[in-house]
């Protein structure tokens, strides 16, 4: 652990000098995984610093990047903050407009692409961004003179001593999602990641022995800072997972210790254990059911008896052990954020075997604000504040005694955003905290809860507050539920918006012998639906609930602009798309209609 680290130069020169021989990133070939070791990547990051600095890259200059998780992508990003320039990553799933805000609203000055196609785009572009001077392609040909690999050549011959930050130095911007209007550079110094880096070492044992399977992207603040930085930090290795549909056959492949995920992946785990096992004969549903709640009791600290105990061992080598050699058979901690994760998802994942420690952050934050631990852990909660971060609970800005805004303090919360001074000023605190926009409470023993998001909530017609997101998270643990969107702001009632699963629905109507038809009017499927969502709204309230269901032929998606590049809903968007399908809801009368069985 590197303790006293003050920037994220420090963090990969001295990995690199101490584990020079060690692994550090992997890449799937044709027929195995090629491995970039430390020493190779501190010499690959020295020659890229010498390429940008022949090109006049400098001190409080912008290189941007719009890549996935590759070597290079390390590689840009470490050698800008060796020339304390500004390092500005975003995603391949962006559209090009916003590709073109961002790069005018920073003021890069070059800009990397991965592929040919956004080397072409960003070419296009180039025209109308007054201060993009390079575009350089990483897939370009060797011999092209604009090409990542002629870059590093030229630093080769021309070397550059890095330097080192200080920590009030700015080490990049990352732009936000966009929910709510268009990315905003969110400011973040040396200090403030370096700060977070630190912190999350000291309440995670982790080694250099560990391995993960990278797959969240590093243009986000998550998988940047607990993925990439944390990892070289420790000196740590990261397969880099080439497509998502083929996670699981890289983690069978790479066996990692580590697993630093969102819920939607934690929620794939669930619904695909789930139903394998519901296939199973009768004697095996048993045994894993009994197995999951005696692991539950366990967790929960219940004592079990000298057979419980003899059983859940069963389990665990005959059912469990082999779920988890799906996932590599060496996961010792699964790290989930980014969103709310489902307690009944933690509970079971955790059952089987894979550790789970849900935690909370922001991009604002760099971005790790508490983190349950192996030390310290409440399932449903997202942990306790990180070491040198305090979390204060503003009750003015909540309806519910001892709920309010969660207030964040410490080294870890952003300078501002980029050119936006009066946002700035709405979220920074006279006394240097940071006013998340979230609604939290704090438990008797110090864990924090998230129970919804200031600018999420709605009210009805009759002044009931709804916050959508924690009951859209219940209703996806459907296996007919691909998203939902739940909706209802002067409203009578709630209802929802739901884009089923294509498959799991035709394989329920093929169960029972129904042929359908278009699944957005067959009124058995909306039927199916409404159950689905009455069954998991269990505990909310009935104001809560959802009366009717709006059935979408379209599954929420970055290139329909209905999530963004993480997977987060875009709720204004998908309420416009949807808006004529709500309005007709609305007018059609509020009925409880018999149950349609399909026969």
């Amino acid at each position: 652990m590197q303790a006293d680290m003050r920037n994220l130069v420090e963090c990969y020169q001295r990995s690199c000098e101490r584990f020079a021989d060690r692994p550090v990133l992997g890449t799937k070939g044709a027929s195995t995984w090629i491995w970039t070791t430390y020493g190779e990547l501190g010499s690959e990051i020295d020659s890229v610093r010498g390429g940008l600095a022949s090109l006049g890259i400098g001190k409080g200059d912008v290189v941007a990047i719009i890549s996935g998780n590759r070597v290079e992508w390390a590689v840009a990003c470490y050698a800008t903050y060796g020339l304390e320039a500004t390092f500005v990553p975003m995603y391949e799933a962006q559209r090009v407009d916003e590709w073109k805000h961002i790069l005018g609203d920073c003021e890069a000055k070059l800009v990397i692409a991965s592929t040919r196609e956004i080397f072409d785009r960003l070419l296009a572009m180039q025209p109308e961004l007054p201060a993009l001077q390079y575009v350089i392609g990483i897939d370009l040909p060797e011999d092209d003179p604009r090409s990542f690999a002629t870059l590093a050549r030229e630093g080769v011959a021309s070397p550059v001593p890095a330097r080192s930050p200080d920590p009030s130095v700015t080490a990049g911007l990352i732009y936000t999602s966009g929910t709510t209007g268009k990315p905003k550079g969110v400011i973040l110094s040396h200090g403030n990641l370096a700060s977070n880096v630190v912190a999350m070492s000291r309440v995670f044992p982790l080694e250099p022995t560990d391995r993960t399977l990278s797959f969240l992207p590093w243009a986000h603040s998550f998988g940047q800072v607990a993925e990439l930085h944390l990892a070289v930090s420790i000196g740590a290795s990261l397969a880099l997972n080439d497509a998502l549909p083929r996670l699981l056959e890289n983690l069978s492949e790479v066996r990692p210790t580590l697993l630093v995920a969102v819920p939607r992946i934690f929620n794939r785990i669930y619904e695909s254990v789930n139903e394998q096992i519901r296939r199973r004969p009768a004697p095996i549903r048993r045994l894993f059911d009994d197995g999951v709640r005696s692991a539950k009791r366990r967790t929960h600290g219940e004592r079990l008896s000298l057979l419980e105990r003899a059983e859940l061992a069963i389990d665990d080598k005959l059912i469990f052990a082999k779920i988890r050699e799906r996932f590599g058979g060496r996961l010792r901690c699964v790290i989930s954020a980014s969103a709310a994760l489902s307690p009944e998802v933690a509970e079971f994942v955790d059952a089987i075997g894979l550790p789970v420690y849900e935690g909370y952050g922001l991009t604002e934050t760099s971005p790790a604000v508490t983190v349950n631990t192996p030390a310290h852990r409440k399932i449903g909660s997202v942990g306790k504040p990180l070491p040198g971060v305090r979390v204060v609970i503003d009750e003015s800005k909540g309806d519910v005694p001892g709920q309010g805004e969660v207030v964040v303090y410490g080294p870890n919360v952003m300078r501002g955003y980029h050119r936006r001074p009066e946002e700035t000023a709405s979220v920074l605190t006279a006394d240097g905290g940071l006013r998340t926009g979230d609604l939290g409470r704090f438990d008797e023993d110090g864990y924090l809860f998230i129970t919804g998001r200031i600018k999420e909530q709605f009210k009805l017609e009759n002044g009931k507050y709804v916050m959508p997101a924690p009951l859209e998270e219940k209703i996806k643990l459907s296996p007919y539920v691909a998203n939902v969107l739940i909706h209802g702001s002067n409203r009578p009632y709630v209802v929802a918006v739901v884009a089923p699963d294509v498959d799991a629905v035709r394989r329920w109507a093929q169960e029972r012998g129904v042929a359908l038809g278009d699944l957005t009017s067959d009124p058995r499927v909306r039927e199916l639906m409404l159950r689905e969502v009455d069954a998991r709204s269990a505990g909310f309230a009935g104001f809560e609930v959802p009366k009717k269901v709006l059935v979408v032929g379209e599954d929420f998606t970055t290139d329909n602009d209905l999530l963004t590049p993480t997977l987060k809903l875009k709720r204004r968007n998908a309420e416009v798309r949807f808006a004529r399908g709500l309005d007709q809801l609305y007018r059609e009368p509020l009925t409880t209609p018999e149950p349609v069985v399909a026969p």
